[in-house]
């Protein structure tokens, strides 16, 4: 993509990306995020593949949600200034549970600051995200 052509950062450096479903748009995002951020953005989108081969990918919001056909959305990213933030739509339910919440019941959120990207970690709540009933928003 010529740089006159690259996406708008908002605040936080988060990527405004159009609205689309697949792989393409997703892409789209995780190359547009700046430095660390598309580091962090990069690695998770490899892994979830890895973890979930079949993963459903869009972009809504200007955030990447990946998904299981017939499932619905286990999770999302968002870029914030100082972190990546990862929300499991589903994660109330997870073993154990990531550390973020708020008014949603069922949200469960981990922000991972620079270099602090635990694929282990991330690996399990993917894996059991993935297999729970996610969200049917859209």
């Amino acid at each position: 993509m010529a740089s006159s052509q690259q996406p708008k950062l908002l605040a936080g450096g988060n990527p405004q990306i159009p609205k689309g479903d697949g792989d393409s748009p997703v892409q789209a995002f995780v190359e547009a995020m700046p430095g660390w951020k598309g580091d962090i953005a990069r690695q998770l989108d490899e892994l979830i593949e890895h973890v979930v081969p079949d993963v459903r990918k869009a972009v809504r919001w200007n955030s990447p949600f990946y998904g299981v056909e017939g499932s619905g959305w286990f999770a999302s990213c968002h870029a914030f200034t100082r972190y990546v933030k990862v929300t499991f739509l589903n994660g109330a339910l997870l073993v154990p549970e990531p550390p973020g919440s708020g008014k949603d019941p069922d949200s469960r959120w981990v922000d991972i600051p620079e270099g602090q990207f635990d694929a282990a970690k991330m690996s399990v709540w993917i894996d059991q995200s993935a297999a729970l009933d996610g969200w049917h928003g859209f």
